[in-house]
């Protein structure tokens, strides 16, 4: 009796462009993903698709790759548009539109999000782009300024589209989806699917392809995952009190942006730790010598961004940061990675805010296990973990002797000094150098901040803004219909910062306070101010209280048309 293999499909089975084709066995892509190829036949046919997958399940080429092979490439005006809910997702995204077609003669791809520079979107436009990836508020903008037209689109993306309703995205999605020719192919992507989207769905996706997928990624058991809730404001000292109590022989700390590993390296060099940073922007050779300095030991802490960190195998090790949650469970897996090589074991700590249990959840569901909740060390433990160091330091001393000291500590005691008190002395001059504990600011857990918030928006409030941060007014509130969450998912795409670091929202009627953290650069506060809700500009400026100003006249976005009739 012989048994009949049935072999998984390879991408050469799948239709796609030879261009294609070619460029995803260049970036050594062998056998489609679950998803990949349940979708990419349905989408090379034109079909309308409703995915529900997780985060890091392959769905970014899953969509990509069909779409690219039925670009024209001829034509140059937008044929894909894709929304996602964040800067970093976007970008991500535009990025792999890239990869895979970079074997296509002509191919323009232009990313519409926050914190970019007008021109250079403006530019890539009329260039001919014909990918478009962007957040939606970025791109209602361009559609309003008439510099992006949907006339000659072929195909709509949702990426990600519970978490773009979350974030209170969900009028300009609407508008994008209304603004898309009847007979463009729209494709949604969600990990859930709340009331919302699905009437979304039933009102614009004609006799949609349904496919479900959940993401299964596997990580070594000989790394300890644990999980440590903490907000944006309290990261900082809460990663310098980890360093320094746990056994830390070299650790890598992941953030999302070059920025923030520029400026986490110098706040944690600040504080005295060995610390160098990997980017993406380092030549090869200054990478190659930072990674021979973490070898060598004269770097213990390596800050580091998700693609500068690719292929770094140092065996000293011990610790894997996610500082900034990762994309997706395909990089968590990649990042973590990183230790408990060849046998050995590691541990991987991942800060999380209380507003990010949701994408806690996609990670611990795509990998197959738990994180620890761990807690941060308080001040007594920090102040006996030095205790202890400082012990040992002496016990080793007093075994290799200290004679050249004996003879000025026996005059002392000659003097009628007592030789407690002299010894405590000594140690304070001795640890006089320790840095001083910083305040941990206690995290604010979701009910509660999103309550504040709420509240805010039903009442004004005039007290004196939380410590570190600044009120400022913006010129959107009630008369504009504005929510809170729309503020929030605006403020930090344009400004590239975390919502957990936005404060809270106090809606007006003719505009908006909203508490933003000192520290934020005149240049992020110039960016978040071009951020537009409600079809206006933010117009952000430092609220000094005075009376509410009437608010400009809103422009109409007009009527959604009818669902489509059925294509043949």
């Amino acid at each position: 009796m012989t048994s009949t293999v049935v072999a998984s499909p390879s991408f050469g089975d799948l239709a796609l462009l030879p261009a294609v084709l070619s460029a995803i066995e260049t970036l050594g892509y062998e056998t489609p993903s679950p998803i990949q190829a349940q979708t990419i036949p349905a989408l090379l046919e034109g079909r309308d698709m409703l995915g529900q997958a997780q985060t890091g399940t392959g769905k970014t080429a899953a969509f990509a790759l069909p779409l690219l092979s039925r670009l024209e490439l001829e034509r140059r005006e937008p044929q894909v548009l894709v929304l996602a809910p964040t800067r970093e997702l976007a970008q991500q995204v535009a990025v792999s539109f890239s990869r895979y077609g970079q074997n296509l003669n002509g191919l323009e791809v232009a990313t519409l999000c926050g914190g970019q520079e007008y021109r250079d979107q403006l530019s890539a436009l009329r260039r001919g782009a014909q990918v478009v990836v962007g957040t939606p508020g970025r791109v209602i903008d361009h559609l309003d300024r008439g510099s992006l037209k949907l006339n000659g689109l072929n195909a709509l993306v949702l990426d990600e589209a519970d978490e773009m309703l979350r974030m209170g995205f969900i009028d300009d999605v609407k508008r994008v989806v209304a603004d898309t020719p009847e007979d463009a192919q729209r494709v949604f992507f969600s990990a859930t699917l709340p009331s919302e989207i699905e009437r979304i769905v039933n009102k614009y996706l004609v006799d949609p392809v349904k496919v479900t997928i959940e993401a299964r990624t596997t990580t070594n058991e000989s790394i300890e995952q644990r999980l440590v809730r903490v907000d944006g404001g309290a990261k900082v000292e809460a990663l310098a009190r980890i360093i320094e109590v746990e056994p830390v022989d070299a650790a890598i700390v992941f953030v999302r942006t070059r920025a923030a590993c520029t400026t986490l390296t110098e706040q944690l060099s600040a504080r005295g730790v060995n610390v160098a940073s990997l980017s993406g922007d380092l030549d090869q050779s200054l990478r190659e010598r930072t990674i021979t300095r973490l070898k060598r030991g004269k770097v213990d802490v390596l800050i580091a961004t998700d693609v500068a960190a690719r292929g770094l195998d140092v065996p000293r090790i011990t610790h894997v940061i996610n500082y900034d949650l990762p994309q997706d469970a395909e990089a968590y897996t990649h990042r973590i990675g990183r230790t408990g090589r060849a046998g050995r074991t590691g541990i991987a700590i991942t800060f999380a805010g209380f507003r990010e249990g949701r994408k806690v959840g996609w990670l611990e569901q795509a990998t197959g296990q738990k994180m620890d909740v761990m807690e941060l060390p308080d001040e007594a433990a920090i102040r006996a973990h030095r205790d202890e160091v400082f012990h040992q330091r002496v016990v080793a001393t007093l075994t290799k002797g200290a004679e050249e000291q004996q003879a000025l500590v026996e005059r002392l005691v000659e003097e009628g000094y007592d030789p407690v008190e002299l010894a405590a002395v000594f140690a304070a001059m001795a640890r006089a150098d320790e840095p001083p504990i910083g305040r941990l600011q206690a995290p604010r857990r979701e009910r509660n901040e999103r309550s504040d918030r709420e509240r805010g928006s039903r009442r004004r409030d005039d007290r004196a803004p939380r410590e570190g941060m600044t009120r400022y007014r913006v010129s959107v509130g009630h008369k504009d219909g504005v929510k809170p969450g729309q503020l929030v998912g605006a403020l930090a795409n344009e400004g590239g910062i975390e919502g957990s670091r936005i404060g809270r929202i106090d809606i007006r009627n003719a505009f908006s306070v909203v508490e933003l953290p000192n520290s934020l650069p005149a240049s992020i506060l110039a960016k978040m101010a071009r951020a537009r809700v409600a079809g206006r500009a933010l117009e952000i400026s430092e609220d000094r209280g005075g009376p509410e100003r009437a608010p400009r006249r809103r422009r109409d976005n007009g009527d959604a048309p009818v669902r489509r009739q059925s294509r043949a």
